[in-house]
């Protein structure tokens, strides 16, 4: 059956590939990239092809259909062993995406309120593409893991480049039918973008955007009324405090919400003074009504092992899970539960319980950040305060928190961590400057060595 908004996707491609190769940014040689274009997405259907042993013709008239190429069985299969299956396919952008990224550079360089929205456009596709020929390959998880790794080096690719943009996508129109575009965040395609665009992280973004393919499929598997997989949406997040996990549980609930799997989509984030009291009877209430607050969307417990790792006569942990537990299966399709904590005791703390073990089997695991990657984040959390280190005062930054990344106790916080650390600068700041006469503004957004440097 063929897919007519992903057809519509593929010619956009192809008008933009000529527009593009009419700028001057045509291939070397006789193929035009247009044709380039159609050549590298039938290497890409190559790559996640599998074969089941049946019959292929579904896979080749999907081919036919969206790429208006013809294969026989043994041509097409000729054609994947020879072209899709080297080791560096995995790691290598096609070569038509490099086109569209210089002409994406070259009008940065011209302009900087003309949207680059080419390269990113073309990337989209990838994942359409991938995730329609997947429903129609029957592939397991084994093909959806490549669809994310390969799509992931696209976006990855784009980001070196500086162009992978949250602007860009929420903005992607037909270059011949232009419709006003959906706001940018309420797009699925702008909230995967704002995740993949966060710092670090890079095996959380693997786990969701392979969740999200997953979902994805099986969404086209259930209109076409065949039998889908099961996939379990409750998550444990396990990681040391300020590694994002609560930020990412707050897109991942927008995006179930996008994908129809959730009603709502609000993020309800407790702890366990959230949901126990002290006496018998109060706690089963108490969570009940969070929990209730949370139907359509995500309950998000944080430090939920310290539910369990208590269990006197005088603790009343297990009541709640208890009642979480009953209300999970009473609500199974209006309701979402995260738990997060440390690795070992959220470990520990599905372990617990049959009833937690059995609901709780898929783990995102959130690493530390790195030096680079906080100073990264220390730079983004002084552009959004609109604060700006100079030239020695960065230095000192980023030797500061790369230190504290490698001698970091059990205390350090992460990205917490940069956010005090800001926070004291920007008081050292304030006592510095609050005397001066006349000040301009390039004063008040600048932090010096003496505003950043720790006693």
């Amino acid at each position: 059956m063929t897919n007519f908004k992903l057809k519509q996707e593929i010619n956009d491609c192809l008008l933009y590939a000529d527009l593009i190769s009419n700028q001057g940014f045509e291939p070397e040689g006789e193929i035009r990239l247009r044709d380039m274009v159609k050549f590298d997405f039938l290497q890409f259907i190559g790559f996640l092809f599998e074969s089941d042993g049946s019959t292929i013709q579904p896979e080749l008239t999907f081919i036919q259909e969206h790429l208006g190429m013809y294969f026989t069985v043994e041509k097409f299969l000729r054609f994947k062993y020879d072209r899709c299956m080297g080791k560096d396919f995995i790691n290598t952008p096609p070569r038509s995406l490099t086109y569209f990224a210089k002409y994406d550079l070259t009008q940065k360089a011209v302009s900087s309120d003309k949207p680059l929205n080419k390269s990113r456009f073309l990337v989209k596709v990838y994942i359409d593409l991938g995730q329609a020929f997947i429903d129609i390959n029957n592939a397991d998880s084994a093909g959806i893991a490549n669809l994310t790794n390969y799509t992931l080096m696209l976006e990855n690719y784009l980001k070196q480049l500086s162009l992978y943009s949250s602007d860009i996508t929420a903005s992607q129109t037909s270059p011949v039918n232009k419709q006003p575009a959906e706001e940018k965040d309420e797009t699925l395609e702008a909230l995967m973008e704002e995740l993949n665009s966060l710092t670090g992280l890079d095996n959380v973004k693997q786990d969701i955007n392979n969740l999200v393919n997953l979902l994805k499929v099986k969404k086209m598997r259930e209109e076409r009324g065949m039998k889908q997989p099961s996939i379990s949406l409750h998550l444990v997040f396990s990681g040391n405090p300020g590694t994002g996990k609560t930020t990412v549980a707050r897109l991942l609930a927008k995006i179930y919400k996008k994908l129809g799997v959730l009603k709502t989509g609000q993020l309800i984030e407790v702890d366990r003074s959230g949901l126990v009291e002290g006496y018998v009877g109060q706690t089963a209430a108490k969570t009940k009504k969070v929990i209730e607050s949370a139907l359509g969307g995500v309950l998000f417990i944080d430090e939920a092992y310290t539910l369990t790792e208590n269990k006197g006569d005088n603790d009343f942990g297990q009541e709640a899970v208890d009642t979480l537990l009953k209300e999970m299966e009473d609500n199974r399709d209006n309701l979402v539960v995260i738990v997060a904590g440390y690795t070992d005791l959220m470990e520990n703390f599905v372990e617990s319980n049959p009833g937690l073990k059995s609901r709780f089997n898929k783990y995102i695991f959130f690493a530390d950040y790195t030096g680079d990657q906080l100073f990264e984040i220390f730079m983004g959390m002084c552009r959004a305060q609109d604060y700006i280190p100079d030239e020695e005062g960065a230095a000192y930054a980023k030797k500061y928190l790369t230190d504290r990344a490698k001698q970091h106790d059990e205390n350090f916080a992460n990205a917490r961590e940069v956010r005090n650390y800001i926070e004291r600068a920007i008081s050292r700041q304030a006592s510095r400057i609050v005397s001066i006469k006349d000040i301009d503004d390039a004063t008040l957004k600048t932090l010096t060595l003496i505003d950043l440097k720790e006693d």
